[in-house]
């Protein structure tokens, strides 16, 4: 249907629309419309720099500006003492770099974990071979270190606890960290020891047993090496003599041959590096 209504003598007219409002009551207001776009906040420099992801910037400044004064007094030159400011920024750039990764902390090895790692580095020489980070297929678990060797198959778990709390146990059975039970984190470091024991000894053709333990950093550990719960516990820096003390039971082809089985049932967490 035509939008323009038609007469009789044919000429159309345009549709009469008739309004709602009483007749003389003024026409309401429109209202403004509204702006769908939110305020556009702008930040200064310095508030920029307060920031925590650019307060090493600022820092870095101030180095280089200090430096720049100290040495432009002490040598009479101006031109020197930027050169000095520059070189000191070039070296906290560099220094930053190498003591501060650029991998997100939930991917980086912990305090415990690194120490435990130069500890059994020194065991390649005799024939040990580690695997680090490695997750436990179908769950969120991860053993820190498994190791495989003459003296067997371990799985390292190196925990950094608060030295002010101390480590006890009671009747051999349960492990305290001040007044925290770890019955939970024994037996978690069983359940992956026990996980990587299955997955290695099917892949191997035959029972391959995994020791489980925990390498405690921090407070003092009063004994040696104690099974608790199925799961050796000691202090951290005692890693290296808890694998090696026992005796040969692997020889070199078995330990390669394991350590390839283990590095592919047991994928690397992080991705390998």
């Amino acid at each position: 249907m035509d939008s323009d209504h038609q007469r009789e003598d044919g000429h159309s007219t345009s549709p009469i629309w008739v309004s709602d409002r009483p007749e003389g009551e003024p026409p309401a207001k429109q209202s403004a419309p509204t702006s769908t776009y939110a305020p556009v906040l702008r930040a200064s420099v310095s508030s920029l720099l307060r920031q925590p992801r650019y307060r090493h910037l600022r820092n870095r400044a101030l180095l280089a500006l200090g430096v720049t004064l100290v040495a432009g007094f002490l040598l009479g030159d101006w031109r020197a003492g930027v050169t000095a400011g520059v070189v000191a920024a070039i070296l906290d750039t560099v220094y930053r770099a190498r003591s501060h990764s650029s991998v997100p902390a939930w991917r980086r090895s912990s305090v415990a974990e690194r120490r435990t790692e130069a500890q059994l580095r020194k065991l390649e020489r005799n024939g040990y071979r580690t695997l680090h980070a490695r997750a436990i297929p179908g769950t969120e678990a991860q053993i820190d270190h498994l190791v495989v060797g003459p003296t067997g198959v371990y799985a390292v778990d190196s925990e950094k606890w608060d030295k002010r709390l101390p480590v006890r146990v009671q009747m051999g059975k349960k492990l305290f960290h001040g007044p925290f039970d770890k019955k939970a984190r024994l037996a978690e470091a069983k359940m992956e020891a026990s996980h990587a024991s299955e997955l290695i000894s099917k892949a191997y053709g035959r029972d391959v047993a995994v020791v489980p333990s925990l390498a405690i950093y921090g407070p003092p550990v009063p004994w040696k090496i104690m099974s608790i719960k199925g799961v050796d516990v000691y202090e951290g820096s005692r890693a290296r003599k808890w694998i090696t003390k026992r005796e040969r039971a692997l020889t070199d082809a078995e330990i390669q041959r394991l350590y390839e089985i283990a590095a592919d049932v047991l994928p690397a967490r992080y991705g390998e590096d």
